[in-house]
Parts: C-alpha cells; sequence; structure tokens
C-alpha cells in the first residue's frame, strides 16, 4: 500500500475509533482491540449510524431513523411509513453484520501487532482488509439514505431539512 494511502486509511480509523490528537493513549493498550473503544464497538454492534452517512445526511439525503422519528412532523402516509420502516429494519440488519466485519478486520490488524510479527506484506493485506469492511459498512448507511429520499416527497425532504436544521431547508 503506498505511504499516502495508509496516511488517508489511519486518519479515517482515528475518526472511526473517536481519537483526537497524538497524544494521551494512556490506558488504550487494555482495550481488546486497540482501535475501537468499547462505545464504537457497542455502536457497530448495534447498527448505528455513526456518522458514516453524513455526506448523504448533509446533502439532503434523509436518513430512516430520523424519518421515522419525524413522521408525524413529515405527515408521512402510512405506505411512507411502512417502507422507511422496512428500509430502516433491513439497514439495521446489513449494518449490524457489516460492523461485526469491522470489528473482526480491527481485530486481525491489532493481533498481528500483538503477536510482533508483522510484515508489510501481512500489514498490507490486513489493511485492506479493514478498509473493504468499513466501505462496506459505510455503503450500508449511505445506500439507505438514497433508497430514503426516493421515498419521500420533495416538500417533505426540505422539511426534513428544515426540521434538522440543515441549510434553511434546501432538498
Amino acid at each position: 500500500m503506498r505511504p499516502s494511502l495508509r496516511c488517508a486509511f489511519a486518519l479515517a480509523t482515528a475518526a472511526l475509533a473517536g481519537c483526537a490528537g497524538h497524544g494521551h493513549y494512556g490506558g488504550l493498550e487494555s482495550r481488546d482491540i486497540k482501535a475501537l473503544s468499547e462505545a464504537d464497538v457497542a455502536g457497530l454492534r448495534a447498527g448505528r449510524g455513526m456518522s458514516l452517512a453524513l455526506a448523504a445526511e448533509l446533502n439532503g439525503y434523509p436518513g430512516p431513523l430520523h424519518v421515522l422519528e419525524l413522521a408525524d412532523k413529515l405527515s408521512l402516509t402510512s405506505a411512507q411509513t411502512d417502507a422507511t420502516r422496512s428500509l430502516y429494519a433491513r439497514m439495521k440488519a446489513s449494518a449490524i453484520a457489516a460492523g461485526e466485519g469491522v470489528i473482526d478486520a480491527e481485530r486481525a490488524l491489532d493481533r498481528l501487532f500483538a503477536a510482533r510479527t508483522v510484515d508489510e506484506r501481512q500489514l498490507d493485506a490486513a489493511l485492506a482488509r479493514v478498509a473493504e469492511a468499513q466501505a462496506r459498512l459505510r455503503g450500508v448507511h449511505l445506500q439507505a439514505h438514497l433508497e430514503q429520499v426516493r421515498i419521500l416527497r420533495a416538500e417533505q425532504v426540505a422539511e426534513y431539512n428544515r426540521l434538522r436544521g440543515y441549510g434553511g431547508g434546501r432538498p
């Protein structure tokens, strides 16, 4: 893997793990998976969004969970509510499975370093597995936003954005 890709990957992993800055890691060495906090693992196992779909959310593609939370204010029809519930259930199930993939890939990477036998070939392969797992998970969340916008009318999307405080409600 090229150094620039490793750097970008490291930044993405740090963002997912909620690490800020380059110091104050004392105590983190006791984590089961060093790059993931207990809260990260819990979020991945619960299928939470963890800000993975912000590219969609903040560009006018509503998320199914928030649409359900705002169902009354958006005046969803029963068909829209049913479609959104179904979408959310499918997304959550897929996100839980994909989250387990991220956990497994991060655990494997961690174990390579814990064994103190990792070489560049193993590192590149492990990083590729982590990146693929993260992309799969992010894709699950982004795809749900893409599907959700098709369920709503344009004025509902605008109202969703307004209610969520995004840019004056632009769709």
